[in-house]
């Protein structure tokens, strides 16, 4: 359920912009940088799941950029290049580079390729994280995944619909990062929960179960202008 989180880092602006409207019309969470410096900042604000890291930014190699992060980062790294050689593409995997694309190219094929390296890299970790991370507690309340049964910080056991379970399951996984209502419909993997007004009125009846007053939410707020957000940090644990 959880939204990935992009950074497409190119130096021009121009092309740096066209991904970001892309992928971010492909459901994904995206930010932009165009120097190291951007990207440690990226990565020190929060959670990053994959970097689109061009080869080449000014006086920057992305090939150098994408060692470095391999020493203390694992997430997926997608090289991108007008260098399309056979030993340019080896020197990005022996950096670390989980993927090289070539340009120009077609955007689909860009989106194919960050969709299947998300998969394989989510593959294991989301193994282990059903076994480890069957239980979330949040602002007192608990959420059991293997029973599927929600508590009260009272106890009280509360009962949910299947679609509010899984957009609790969606704000569980992003705690504290402000979602918008396509972004949540996109994590619900429904075309007809797209619309804004579909996801309110989930919403609303999540927030009529576990909001002591639904009319002033103090687990699952409003951002103007965006969408929604968890104002509760999560812990996870086994059952």
């Amino acid at each position: 359920m959880t939204i990935a989180r992009l950074l497409v880092v190119d130096d021009d602006a121009e092309m740096r912009e066209m991904l970001t409207e892309y992928l971010r019309a492909s459901g994904f969470f995206v930010n932009g940088a165009a120097t190291g410096a951007e990207i440690d900042a990226a990565l020190s604000a929060g959670r990053i799941d994959l970097i689109l890291l061009d080869v080449m930014l000014g006086d920057e190699s992305g090939v150098e950029i994408c060692a470095s992060l391999r020493a203390d980062h694992d997430m997926p790294i997608i090289l991108v290049s007008a260098l399309s050689a056979d030993h340019q593409r080896m020197a990005g995997y022996e950096v670390g580079a989980d993927d090289y694309i070539a340009k120009p190219f077609n955007p689909d094929l860009l989106l194919a390729r960050v969709r299947a390296v998300l998969k394989r890299a989510r593959r294991t970790p989301s193994l282990v994280y059903r076994r480890a991370s069957d239980r979330f507690e949040f602002a007192g309340w608990t959420y059991d995944g293997k029973r599927d049964e929600v508590t009260s910080p009272a106890g009280f056991q509360v009962a949910l619909s299947r679609r509010e379970t899984e957009l609790l399951k969606v704000m569980l996984a992003n705690p504290r990062i402000p979602l918008t209502r396509e972004e949540i419909a996109a994590a619900l993997g429904a075309e007809e929960e797209g619309s804004g007004r579909a996801i309110d009125v989930l919403m609303g009846r999540l927030r009529g179960k576990i909001e002591r007053d639904p009319k002033a939410p103090a687990i699952l707020k409003t951002v103007r202008g965006t969408g929604y957000v968890l104002a509760s940090d999560v812990e996870r644990g086994a059952a």
